[in-house]
């Protein structure tokens, strides 16, 4: 009889008592701690504060998830803190306290979504757009919680490499790497930008037809070539009245500022500019662009008896030239001027002369004169659209400044952070956030994004008043 040896079963039930327990645990609801709650809710109520501009849902999205993130990461760092200071949780919380702090902060959240539908359809209203419906907010929320799924997995992922690697390994790593990038990498980016921008300025509309007339820049008889107007210019000397004179000097035109200022005189010599009564300089944007509401409303004030000059100093977006070569628009407007002074000076009868710019331009343009003194003895008046930062004319210039409430370029300053904006100079185009600490600082940001795609006469677009509002000469020269 031989011995068998059995070996005894595994009872089952605590092994399934044991997968019940687990599961159990996973779908327990633990209301979340205070600081991750507030966090959440203080972001998304900041995102749904009252903007100046009507607002994509994507775009609401996109601001939401951004502020809910960066919330998220200051609570953080502030338990963090607190855990070395206190050697612990510094301020634990019972579950009472995490519902009561969830429920009204939800309660705060949906007041604030709903007073956001309240004002997005206010503004939409002012400005002649549909409304916006239970649609719109459905995809922000639904955008809102996709993107927020998306980025935590990449957080996740990024943890998890991040304690794989160790912090030595990853500031070693991104000293490698970041040297190169920098010395390489950042010129490279740049030179491509360059060449974006370039090659932008250079493309051919198809829809506009070289001039045939002398009195404007690219046609057959003119010292400034078609191609080399580059876009911009080809659309500033095919817009206008037919009688208009308009001189454009690209960037192309001529290898220095000096030489493209000299050569705008001699062409408006060519074209009968300074036979004109009226001359006014207008001062682009960074890319170049001349805003052709202003072009009407020129003609609509002086009829075809003006001639308009305008010199190019960048292919850039007005945002880069702004950030990185912002002296540029100054030292064109100057350039400019002092040229065409220096003939006007020659003249008997010369044409009165005018100013005018937006966004960049103005701010570009209004560097041209040291004081209100110095402008009213050099030119007959000045008009300055959507000022970056807005502002007021200097008292006794001759001098208007349009800026819509809504423009948030007029706003933005950061000086918005912890004080209201000045906005006695703006006209009341739509009706105008209350202003909030931090929060209206945020939303106008943001806005800047969608500042173009307003209604002209909203944002950051202005009509033909850009034209027709510029002073008269007191006393008439």
């Amino acid at each position: 009889m031989s011995d068998t040896v059995t070996t005894p079963a595994t009872p089952r039930a605590p092994l399934l008592a044991r997968v019940h327990r687990a599961v159990a645990a996973r779908l327990t609801w633990e209301w979340p701690p205070v600081r991750t709650t507030l966090a959440v809710g203080v972001g998304t109520a900041i995102s749904l504060a009252p903007g100046l501009l009507p607002r994509t849902a994507a775009a609401q999205s996109l601001l939401t998830v951004l502020l809910v993130l960066l919330g998220l990461g200051v609570a953080r760092l502030v338990r963090v803190a607190a855990v070395r200071v206190a050697a612990g949780d510094a301020y634990p919380s019972s579950a009472r306290t995490r519902r009561l702090v969830c429920t009204a902060t939800a309660a705060g959240v949906l007041g604030a979504a709903v007073y956001a539908g309240v004002w997005q359809n206010t503004l939409r209203s002012a400005m002649g757009r549909a409304p916006a419906g239970p649609g719109y907010w459905a995809s922000w929320l639904i955008g809102s919680i996709l993107l927020s799924v998306v980025l935590a997995l990449v957080a996740i992922g990024v943890g998890r490499a991040l304690r794989r690697i160790g912090w030595s390994r990853l500031l070693v790593m991104t000293v490698v790497a970041g040297l190169p990038l920098a010395l390489f990498g950042m010129p490279a980016v740049v030179g491509w930008g360059d060449q974006a921008y370039a090659a932008a300025n250079a493309a051919v509309d198809p829809n506009l037809v070289q001039p045939v007339t002398m009195t404007r820049s690219g046609s057959t008889e003119s010292m400034v070539s078609w191609s080399s107007l580059g876009r911009e210019g080809q659309r500033f000397v095919t817009a206008g009245p037919p009688g208009a004179v308009h001189v454009y000097v690209g960037l192309r035109s001529a290898p220095d500022l000096a030489a493209r200022a000299d050569l705008a005189v001699r062409e408006l010599e060519r074209a009968g500019g300074f036979d004109r009564s009226h001359l006014v300089v207008a001062v682009p944007t960074g890319s170049g662009w001349v805003d052709a509401r202003a072009l009407r409303g020129f003609g609509d004030r002086f009829g075809g008896d003006v001639a308009v000059v305008a010199l190019q100093y960048s292919y850039a977006p007005s945002w880069a030239t702004f950030v990185f070569g912002r002296h540029a628009a100054a030292a064109s407007a100057q350039a400019l001027v002092a040229a065409v002074e220096q003939r006007l000076a020659t003249m008997d009868r010369p044409p009165r002369l005018y100013l005018y710019g937006q966004s960049l331009g103005a701010l570009g343009g209004s560097a041209v004169f040291a004081g209100a003194a110095d402008q009213n003895h050099r030119v007959c008046s000045a008009l300055w659209a959507g000022m970056p930062g807005g502002g007021s004319p200097a008292p006794g210039s001759r001098t208007v400044m349009l800026a819509n409430s809504s423009d948030p370029v007029v706003h933005w300053s950061l000086d918005l952070l912890w004080r209201r904006p000045d906005l006695t100079a703006a006209r009341r185009d739509a009706p105008t956030p209350p202003w909030l600490p931090v929060a209206s600082f945020v939303q106008t940001t943001a806005d800047l994004l969608g500042a173009l795609g307003a209604p002209p006469g909203h944002g950051h677009r202005y009509d033909i008043d850009q034209g027709t509002a510029l002073p008269d000469c007191t006393p008439a020269r």
